[in-house]
């Protein structure tokens, strides 16, 4: 008759795991099948950075076509006049509970969803202040390039007062020093 401490080892002898070959067929199974899975969900972030951005630059042209017809024929120079009309230099008279015309996390500027945004604009001089406010513009431009070219994005997105959005296959920005893009330079393509 065996002890209790024989038959624990009786017992583990009889007992099988699993070997160091089938742990490492495994292992290897698990990183093919990673190899294969990562490179699709990075498309896919790519896609979803660039669908998110195309919105966004869809939503301010909305925006500054509405705050133009607000203020008097003019688009706002500033981004902050879209979220906040009723501030210092927006639209005079323009009552603090009425409606704005872009959310906070859309005025924003700097890096959102994968890309670095900016905004430039013409401003206007001499502006009627009894219609319009002393932030107004005459044309803009609002653009974003990846923050990391191939890994957040791809492609470079604008558009501008024209209405008009636009895309370059290589991610670079454009000029936009003078607040509004040229829509048939530096390879801007209308984007439908």
């Amino acid at each position: 008759m065996l002890t209790l401490g024989e038959r624990k080892v009786e017992q583990m002898k009889k007992q099988k795991g699993f070997t160091l070959i089938e742990l490492l067929i495994v292992v290897a199974i698990i990183g093919i099948i990673a190899a294969i899975a990562i490179p699709s969900l990075l498309r896919a972030r790519v896609s979803a950075n660039e669908s998110a951005t195309i919105g966004d630059i869809r939503t301010v042209i909305s925006a500054q076509a509405a705050y133009q017809s607000a203020n008097g024929g003019w688009y706002s120079s500033t981004m902050a006049c879209l979220n906040v009309p009723s501030g210092a230099g927006c639209i005079p008279n323009y009552l603090a509970n009425a409606p704005t015309f872009l959310d906070s996390a859309v005025t924003g500027l700097g890096a959102k969803s994968g890309y670095n945004r900016s905004f430039n604009s013409v401003p206007v001089t001499n502006v009627n202040t009894a219609v319009s406010g002393t932030n107004s513009a005459s044309a803009y431009a609002y653009g974003a390039t990846p923050v990391t070219s191939g890994q957040t994005g791809v492609r470079g997105f604008a558009g501008d007062s024209s209405g008009v959005l636009c895309f370059n296959a290589n991610g670079a920005s454009w000029p936009m020093t003078t607040g509004a893009i040229q829509l048939g330079a530096s390879g801007c393509t209308i984007l439908q």
